[in-house]
C-alpha cells in the first residue's frame, strides 16, 4: 500500500485537518502517516484557540516517520508558526535529496493554510514569508484559494484572469504546479491549473454547499493520494476535484454552524448499489404475492429506489419492464436495474432534495377518494395541478413531475413530516396518478397494501 505523509493541525470536529486528511487518504486506498503541528480548539461555529506544537516536537515526529516508513507523497497543511515552517522545510529538504533505502523524491502537495474559514489566523505573519522562501521551492503542487493567493502575491483577485496571473506568479516562486481554487470568485467557480507554461481554466457548477468545512484539506490530500498512486498531475486534479464536488454537494449538517464536507459520499453510494437491488427484489416478491393488480394504472406501475447520495437518474433503480397487470395477477418481466425509470427517478430525486431519507417511490392508479381515505390510514396525501406548471416545466414528463413534487415539498409547513402520497389529477392526454413515497421499497409496498385494502372496503360500502 502506498503511503502519504500528512503534516497538519488537528481539528476536534474532524471536518478538517489531520482527521479529514486521514479519512480521504484511507478512502482513496493509501495509508496516512501523520505529523501533528498544532492543536486547535474549534467546532462548526469557528476556531476558539490554537496551540502550536513546539518545533522540536514537530522535528522529532518527522524524523521518527521518515526514518522508518516508505513515503510516496507528502501533504502539508496547517503549520501555525514560522518555526514549524522552518523545521518542516529543513527536514524535507534533506529527505528529498534521497539516499540509500529512501523513496525517491515523493511529490509535496502544499495547502497554504493561512486562516480559517471565518478569518481566524492559522499561520503567524512571519510564517507567510518563510513559507514562500523555504517551502515553495520544495513544493510539487501548491493549492491556494483566492484569499490565500491574494495574500501570498499581494494582488487583487476578482476574476479568473486575475487568478491565472496570481497562479503564474506563485509558480515562479518554486512550485512545479499550482492549482489556484476559484470558489471565492463570483459566478461559476473556475480553478486555474498551471505549470508556468500552460494554464488551464477548470469550471465547476456553483453549489449552495452550506456545509463545506474541510474542502481544502480534502482536495490537497486527495491530490497527494492520487499522486502517490502514480497518476499524473492533470489526472490527479480531475479526480480530486470530482471527489470534492460530490463531497460538497452532499455536505453533512453536523453541529450548529458550518458542517463538514461528506468525503465518503461517492464511496457509500457505490457500496449501496447491490443492497438497493436486493431491496427492490424483496419488495417485488411481496407485491406479486399480495397481488396489487387493483392499484395498477393503464400506464402500468413501477417501483424505484435510490442509493444514498445520488448524483442523478443513473443512481435510481427500478424495473425495466415495469410492473404489469395480467389476468393471472402481477407480472414483473425483468429484475431491477439502475436508470430503468427516468420518471420515478425524477420523483425520488426531487423528494430527496427536501427529505433525503425518502429514497423510494411507486406509482399507482388514481382514486378520487384519496383525500378522504388517506387520513383513515394515517397517511398524508398532498396533490399538485400540472396545468399550473410553467412552460419550461412542461418540456418533458420528467420535468413536470419534478416541478410537481418540488411544489408540494415547498408548500409544506416546516414542522410537518413528508407526505406519504402525492397525487396528480392528470391533464389532457395524461393519466391521473398517485405516487407513494417512503424510505425503503418495503415501506412503500406496505403503504400500497394498506391503500389496496382501504379501497376494497370503501367499494363494499
Amino acid at each position: 500500500m502506498k503511503t502519504v505523509l500528512i503534516i497538519a493541525g488537528s481539528d476536534p470536529g474532524a471536518g478538517a485537518g489531520l482527521q479529514q486528511d486521514l479519512k480521504a487518504a484511507t478512502l482513496l486506498g493509501t495509508y496516512g502517516l501523520t505529523v501533528v503541528t498544532a492543536l486547535t480548539v474549534q467546532n462548526s461555529q469557528g476556531v476558539r484557540a490554537v496551540q502550536p506544537v513546539a518545533p522540536e516536537l514537530t522535528a522529532a515526529q518527522l524524523e521518527a516517520v521518515l526514518n522508518d516508513f516508505p513515503v510516496y507523497a507528502i501533504k502539508i497543511g496547517m503549520l501555525a508558526t514560522a518555526a514549524n515552517v522552518r523545521v518542516v522545510a529543513a527536514t524535507l529538504r534533506e529527505f528529498l535529496r534521497g539516499g540509500p533505502g529512501k523513496t525517491s523524491k515523493p511529490p509535496v502537495v502544499l495547502d497554504p493554510v493561512l486562516a480559517a474559514g471565518q478569518g481566524e489566523l492559522l499561520l503567524e505573519e512571519e510564517g507567510v514569508a518563510v513559507l514562500k522562501d523555504e517551502l515553495f521551492p520544495l513544493t510539487y503542487l501548491l493549492t491556494p484559494n483566492v484569499p490565500e493567493a491574494a495574500r501570498l502575491t499581494g494582488m487583487r483577485i476578482e476574476t479568473p484572469a486575475c487568478l491565472e496571473k496570481a497562479a503564474r506568479c506563485l509558480q515562479a516562486l518554486g512550485p512545479q504546479w499550482v492549482l489556484a481554487k476559484g470558489g471565492h470568485l463570483p459566478g461559476a467557480p473556475v480553478d486555474v491549473l498551471t505549470d508556468g507554461k500552460n494554464a488551464y481554466h477548470l469550471e465547476n457548477p456553483r453549489l449552495a454547499a452550506p456545509h463545506h468545512h474541510g474542502s481544502g484539506c480534502l482536495l490537497a490530500t486527495a491530490l497527494a493520494s492520487q499522486l502517490a498512486n502514480g497518476l499524473s498531475v492533470p489526472e490527479a486534479v480531475n479526480k480530486a476535484r470530482a471527489l470534492v464536488l460530490q463531497a460538497l454537494r452532499h455536505g453533512l449538517p453536523l453541529g450548529q454552524g458550518v458542517g463538514p464536507v461528506n468525503t465518503s459520499a461517492p464511496f457509500a453510494r457505490e457500496l449501496a448499489r447491490y443492497g438497493v437491488l436486493q431491496a427492490l427484489d424483496a419488495a417485488a416478491a411481496r407485491l406479486v404475492k399480495e397481488d396489487l393488480s387493483p392499484l395498477i394504472p393503464e400506464a402500468m406501475s413501477n417501483l424505484g429506489y435510490a442509493v444514498c447520495y445520488p448524483e442523478g437518474p443513473q443512481d435510481v433503480a427500478a424495473f425495466p419492464g415495469r410492473i404489469l397487470k395480467t389476468p393471472a395477477g402481477l407480472l414483473i418481466p425483468a429484475g431491477p436495474a439502475f436508470g430503468a425509470s427516468p420518471l420515478l427517478a425524477a420523483v425520488i430525486l426531487t423528494a430527496m432534495e427536501t427529505f433525503p431519507n425518502l429514497r423510494s417511490a411507486m406509482n399507482i392508479r388514481y382514486f378520487e377518494d384519496i383525500e378522504r381515505l388517506a387520513p383513515q390510514l394515517h397517511l398524508r396525501a398532498v396533490g399538485f395541478n400540472r396545468t399550473e406548471a410553467p412552460a419550461d416545466a412542461q418540456a418533458s414528463e420528467e420535468e413536470t413531475l419534478a416541478w410537481g413534487i418540488a411544489t408540494v415539498m415547498k408548500n409544506l409547513p416546516a414542522w410537518e413530516p413528508p407526505p406519504d402520497l402525492v397525487y396528480d389529477p392528470g391533464g389532457w392526454g395524461k393519466e391521473p396518478m398517485i405516487y407513494i413515497l417512503g424510505e425503503t421499497p418495503l415501506q412503500v409496498v406496505e403503504k400500497a397494501l394498506a391503500w389496496k385494502n382501504a379501497i376494497a372496503v370503501a367499494r363494499r360500502h
